[in-house]
């Protein structure tokens, strides 16, 4: 009896989604939305049709179980689901559909507009501010030795889920998107994640994803990804033992989290002009708030420079919350 409902339990699913999705305009917004995070002014752009028409086939595909919606502040932002039978069913119906065809062709089209506007405005951004970056960068190692280090931590077991915390440009997703499954970047500046779907976009990572959401509130439940990185992010911190707490309520069983930053130093202008919190980490303080964090520390990764020195912390999950420092 239980395996009959469970059977007619997802028979009924299926026949919902079809129902869905038998309509033009929610074909073509499944289509839209699969290349994609779009907004409901960047759907109605593409298609031409009315807010109130485009909002109303939405709803009907999200209750479909067909699209996901997230809220960023004012804004709703669309993409097909990524997950389970309504993801099935999307690439199922999406692969029937012709690459001629004269309407789908169009919307491409109009997309691929709204997405070189939406990067016009994050570049702009991105030019505003990148002296301040700039100046910060050339203080430490070369990024790409930075950037060689995390890979090496987030990866040292296999990652099927990765969460960026504090993703800004979404370099890390860049980097790392490709070696998982599914990555998600989050930071709390609207403006800064226009610039990292830019990226995204340009880069092609059609399996990363950002969200607006507070780094000391994740909208994640417990237990829900592989590994999670802060690159650079926890100088910012009012209270960073409690980012990291957070951080590792969201790390399944064996999960990692790995903290990009500074070793302790003395520069005050980064403080008085950057904004930054903290100057720097120690080693023994780092490893007390893995350790608050129910996350068995490692041996950190110093990349020395001049005068800024980049440490590499990571911790692990264990099964048991037993909390011993690891020999890797």
């Amino acid at each position: 009896m239980l395996v009959r409902m469970s059977v007619e339990a997802s028979t009924d699913t299926v026949l919902a989604g079809i129902r869905a999705a038998a309509e033009p305009t929610r074909l073509r917004l499944l289509a839209l939305c699969s290349a994609g995070e779009l907004t409901v002014t960047e759907l109605t752009e593409v298609l031409g049709q009315s807010q109130p028409r485009v909002s109303r086939h939405l709803k009907v595909l999200c209750d479909a179980g067909l699209l996901e919606r997230f809220r960023e502040g004012a804004w709703v932002f669309y993409r097909a689901v990524r997950d389970g039978a309504g993801a099935q069913l999307v690439r199922a119906v999406l692969a029937l559909l012709p690459e001629a065809d004269e309407a789908m062709a169009l919307d491409r089209r109009r997309l691929a507009e709204v997405k070189r506007a939406r990067a016009e405005a994050a570049a702009a951004y991105f030019r505003a501010n990148a002296a301040r970056w700039n100046s910060i960068r050339s203080l430490y190692v070369d990024e790409a030795e930075v950037e060689a280090a995390v890979s090496r931590a987030v990866l040292a077991a296999p990652v099927r889920d990765l969460l960026d915390i504090g993703t800004g440009t979404g370099r890390m997703l860049e980097v790392l998107g490709p070696r998982v499954r599914n990555a998600v970047g989050i930071d709390a500046s609207r403006e800064m994640l226009a610039v990292a779907r830019a990226h995204l976009d340009r880069a092609g990572c059609g399996n990363c994803s950002v969200r607006q959401a507070d780094m000391y509130r994740l909208p994640f439940a417990d237990a829900t990804w592989d590994a999670a990185v802060l690159h650079q992010v926890l100088h910012y911190a009012h209270t960073p033992e409690a980012v990291l707490v957070e951080a590792a309520r969201v790390l399944r069983p064996g999960g990692r989290l790995v903290v990009v930053d500074f070793a302790p130093h003395h520069l005050e202008f980064l403080r008085d002009e950057h904004n930054h919190r903290r100057l720097g980490f120690g080693d023994d303080e780092m490893a007390a708030w893995f350790r608050l964090a129910a996350l068995a520390p490692a041996a950190p990764m110093r990349l020395p420079g001049d005068p800024l020195t980049v440490v590499v912390w990571s911790g692990r999950r264990e099964a048991n919350n037993e909390t011993r420092g690891e020999d890797v």
